[in-house]
């Protein structure tokens, strides 16, 4: 059986998910891993990394973007030039996300190459659930609520602050129903909490939003309990009896979201060339 190759691009929390699922995985292996110069991740000493995506020893079949997501539209456009079909799950919104997958989809069809968006677990398999709750109970309310989760997108940008080793971005609201960030750091060696903020304050992607910035020494245990969603769908009156589906999961969205794009890079030769929206089916 011939083996797809993959490429991931970026090697934040996701980017090692993708690398960890994909080595486990006997339909695929790892071509190699991009990231930006002079940054290579010590311990993906198990395969290539280069600062570019033509630097690899081998063209990969399929490349995954792993990048925050104020860069990801720049870095889908690059790889399409390049012939490179591409799954992504940037974690924009509204008319930003709308905008990104109308770039990636121009891009895909000029060149001639096919492109699965919205490959992850937000955006990906959450509206999904959410649509087939809503087609199963067609008059009603749905709720979908964090446990505090993991905001993964948010955690790899806040990985990029300037003397931040590895971090862990969670998101809850507050009582009124504001949104509240709570992002928790390890600090690179000589780095100051003090200048880390200060640095966090700066950041587009968090400047207009109410950020809390905590050091701790070990992530492993602030992640343990971070992740989780909560999806319910209430019937109304008119559905019928009392129709109520609910759905409580606890996991880890890096590995939910590699999962995701895996299955969808399995499924990239079989697409016309252009922009696909992820689906749980075939």
């Amino acid at each position: 059986m011939k083996k797809i190759g993959i490429a991931i691009v970026g090697y934040g929390r996701l980017g090692r998910a993708c690398v960890a699922q994909a080595e486990g995985a006997e339909d695929l292996r790892v071509v190699g891993i991009v990231v930006e110069a002079g940054r290579p991740p010590a311990e993906s000493r198990r395969h290539p990394v280069v600062a570019h995506p033509r630097d690899l020893p081998q063209r990969p079949d399929a490349a995954l973007l792993c990048v925050p997501p104020g860069v990801a539209t720049d870095v889908a456009r690059d790889l399409l030039q390049q012939g490179l079909p591409i799954v992504e799950c940037a974690g924009l919104e509204g008319r930003a996300l709308q905008d990104h997958y109308e770039t990636v989809g121009e891009a895909a069809h000029r060149h001639r190459v096919p492109a699965v968006v919205g490959a992850g677990w937000d955006p990906g398999v959450l509206p999904l659930l959410r649509g087939a709750f809503e087609t199963l109970i067609p008059d009603g309310n749905t709720e979908s609520r964090d446990r505090p989760a993991t905001s993964l997108h948010h955690t790899e940008a806040a990985r990029l602050v300037p003397g931040v080793a590895d971090a862990l971005g969670t998101e809850q609201r507050d009582a009124a129903g504001n949104l509240k960030r709570y992002v928790y750091v390890q600090l690179r060696k000589g780095a100051s909490i003090d200048a880390v903020r200060e640095a966090f304050a700066a950041d587009p992607l968090f400047a207009g939003e109410e950020t809390e910035v905590f050091e701790v020494d070990d992530l492993a245990e602030v992640d343990k309990a971070s992740h989780g969603v909560v999806l319910e769908r209430i019937g109304s009156a008119r559905s019928g009896g009392h129709q109520a589906l609910l759905l409580e999961a606890r996991f880890d969205p890096a590995t939910f979201a590699a999962r995701v794009m895996l299955d969808a890079a399995r499924r990239l030769d079989r697409l016309a060339p252009g922009a696909h929206h992820y689906s749980i089916w075939p």
